[in-house]
This record gives C-alpha cells, sequence and structure tokens, in this order.
C-alpha cells in the first residue's frame, strides 16, 4: 500500500496543495451564487475572456494573474453593462463579449515568437509548477473575496432571490450586481494559473451544483460547496502524484465524481421516500 503522505515530502506538491485548497475555497465561495443566478455560462466566458490579459501582461513582463484580473473584471461589467443598456439578453451580450476577447488573446497569442510555456500553463492547468509568488496572490484574493462575501451576504442573497423587492427596499441591485460580478472575475483570473482557463469553470460551478442537490438552506449550501472543493482538490493532488496523470484534470475529474455520487444518492433517496 502507498504512502498516502510521501507526496508531501516535495515541496512543488505542498505548494500545489496549498494552492488547489485556496482555488477550492474561492471558487466555492463565488460559485454558490453563480449556480443559484443561473451564471455557469458568464463564468466560462470570463475565463476566456482573461485570455487577452494574460498574454498583454506576458509581453510587458507584468504579473499574469494583474493582467487577467484586469481583462476578467471589465469583460465581467461589460457584460452587465450590454445586457442592461442594449436590451439584449444576458447570454447574447456574454457571447459577444466572450469570442471578441478570446479571439483578441488567441491573435496575441500568435504573434509571439518566443517560449510561451506560462501561457500555455494559464490555459491548460499547471498546478505542480505554481511558485511562491501565485499563492501570495491566492491568498490574498481568496481572503478579500471571502471577507467582501461575508460584509454583503445578506445583501447578495437578497438581490439574488428577488432583485424587484431589493430594489423597492432600496437597495442598490445594480452596484450589487457589479460587484459580484467583478468578484467572479478576479476568482476566474486567480484560478486559471492553477487549474487553467479550460477547466477553471468547473472548479466554479460543480461543487457548488453538488451542495445544491442536497443542502437544505444557503448556509448548508456554502458549507457543504467548500467540503467538497477543498476535498476534491487535496484527493485530486494525490491521484495526480499516485497516478502520475495531468493535476487540475484530475482535481476536476474528482470534483465531477462527487457531483455523480451525490446526484445518485439523492436519486435513490428519492425513490425510497417515494416509495
Amino acid at each position: 500500500m502507498p504512502d498516502l503522505f510521501a507526496p508531501l515530502a516535495f515541496t512543488f506538491v505542498q505548494r500545489a496543495l496549498v494552492g488547489s485548497v485556496l482555488v477550492g475555497i474561492v471558487c466555492a465561495s463565488v460559485g454558490v451564487f453563480v449556480v443559484l443566478r443561473g451564471l455557469a455560462f458568464l463564468g466560462d466566458a470570463i475565463s476566456h475572456a482573461a485570455f487577452p490579459g494574460v498574454v498583454i501582461a506576458f509581453l510587458f513582463k507584468v504579473n499574469l494573474a494583474i493582467g487577467g484580473s484586469i481583462a476578467a473584471v471589465a469583460s465581467a461589467l461589460t457584460v452587465g453593462l450590454i445586457a442592461r443598456r442594449s436590451g439584449l439578453r444576458e447570454d447574447v451580450a456574454i457571447g459577444v463579449v466572450f469570442s471578441g476577447m478570446f479571439a483578441l488573446g488567441v491573435v496575441l497569442f500568435s504573434g509571439i515568437k518566443s517560449y510561451t510555456g506560462d501561457l500555455l500553463g494559464i490555459l491548460f492547468g499547471d498546478v505542480l509548477g505554481v511558485n511562491e509568488e501565485q499563492l501570495a496572490i491566492a491568498g490574498v484574493v481568496t481572503l478579500v473575496v471571502v471577507v467582501s462575501l461575508w460584509l454583503v451576504w445578506k445583501e447578495l442573497v437578497f438581490v439574488s432571490f428577488d432583485p424587484v423587492g431589493a430594489a423597492a427596499a432600496g437597495l442598490p441591485v445594480l452596484r450589487y450586481d457589479a460587484l459580484l460580478l467583478a468578484l467572479i472575475g478576479v476568482t476566474i483570473a486567480v484560478s486559471v494559473q492553477v487549474v487553467g482557463i479550460i477547466l477553471v469553470v468547473a472548479m466554479l460551478v460543480t461543487p457548488a451544483a453538488a451542495a445544491r442537490l442536497v443542502a437544505g438552506t444557503l448556509r448548508d449550501m456554502l458549507a457543504l460547496a467548500l467540503a467538497f472543493a477543498v476535498g476534491s482538490a487535496i484527493v485530486g493532488i494525490a491521484l495526480s502524484f499516485f497516478g502520475n496523470t495531468a493535476s487540475g484534470a484530475t482535481i476536476v475529474l474528482v470534483t465531477t465524481a462527487v457531483f455523480a455520487l451525490v446526484w445518485g444518492i439523492r436519486a435513490v433517496r428519492l425513490r425510497l421516500l417515494g416509495a
């Protein structure tokens, strides 16, 4: 039987584990609202829209998280602006911004002639390559996002479930929507450095979706989403180490397996109660 603690002897595994757990915490925290408000497609769009910001940061030798965050937040706010000012549906605005921003990133990326391993890591994820600077940024962003959600939790819940009632009660609904979009954008921009653009939406949606299947209250949903995300990160890192598989993709597969298991248990339980 393999020594389950053997991977912790390696510094790069320790960093990967910490980074994955931080991503799990911040994605699950924001993901609760993403799932409740049906913004899964927005999460996917913003993760791709962050790419040109990452490329521009690479060209100017700036921290990639900074460039990605600026592009992600700007894209999220632009989607909200277009949806409210143009009369178009939100999914149409998402499609326009997503395709345009990602195309810009591809054009900029194609013009780079030097080594672009860092950018490829942003696309596909490189958990085992996470460095101390990225961990520090992820830690700060996680703290900021979690504290922000805690401070405006009741207001965001009110706006999410009853925006008309929230507006009638005097809450600035547009400001809270903008704040949520900005938090989603920052979360995605930091998370892509760990699990990659292609996989980040799974970390944002799947743990929260699994929690929603069984949670009785919103706080229970948040607690379960955090448990599923952090647990999947730890198990995924371990499985990828012993199985020699891609760490980011393995973490996502574990979260998907958790969702399938929860869904299956819920289905059996409902059938038994129905019988």
